[in-house]
């Protein structure tokens, strides 16, 4: 059974090498599909081919969860690759318009609030995470505000949802970078609400 939606082709169709690639396929084993070196798509198994039970939907078990991430912004196949391999086989990156609703993260480039909320309303399950980019080598360009700032030399970005939670952002962020001058950690540029720790108050 094929969800809602779905397209599907018989494997009958199919060439018979491409059917015994597919046969050969274990479980979390994939089958990347390519036009001229650049991923096309991916084919996995949906069950164990041996009529092992499945859920309410007519899916088989899956061996482990894998974290489905629709991408909103415009992304050529060997960049949302790069992306999928960096992130690991735990993950799954889409286009938005092949994603499912149920999608688990959606990655959006700074948007208007109206944007995000139509967003929100695709996919209400997902975290809705914005992100800025730019990778030259893979041709992706999602520059923000807060990238421009931090670029004309501002040294941090703090979002807040109180004056007392700023404060301890900001006291987070002071002693963060006195331990920077001294020689230990890493830099980071930016805070969000939920980052930094509760200090005494």
């Amino acid at each position: 059974m094929t969800p809602p939606g779905a397209r599907h082709i018989d494997v009958a169709r199919l060439p018979e090498d491409v059917v015994a690639l597919i046969d050969a396929l274990g479980p979390g084993e994939s089958l990347v599909v390519t036009r001229d070196g650049a991923p096309l798509a991916e084919v996995s198994r949906s069950g164990d081919g041996t009529g092992a039970p499945r859920d309410d939907a007519g899916w088989a078990p899956s061996v482990h969860d894998v974290t489905v991430v629709a991408t909103a912004m415009k992304l050529s196949g060997s960049a949302r690759a790069s992306l999928s391999a960096a992130l690991g086989g735990d993950y799954i990156v889409l286009d938005l318009h092949a994603a499912p609703t149920t999608a688990d993260v959606l990655l959006v480039p700074p948007s208007s609030p109206q944007l995000i909320g139509q967003l929100r309303a695709l996919f209400p399950k997902a975290r809705v995470i914005v992100a800025e980019i730019e990778d030259d080598g893979l041709g992706v360009g999602y520059r923000g505000p807060v990238r421009r700032m931090l670029d004309a030399g501002a040294d941090g970005y703090l979002t807040s949802t109180s004056v007392p939670r700023l404060a301890r952002q900001l006291d987070h962020d002071v002693t963060r970078h006195r331990r920077l001058a001294a020689g230990g950690g890493t830099r980071g540029a930016i805070e969000s609400s939920t980052s930094a720790p509760d200090l005494p108050r």
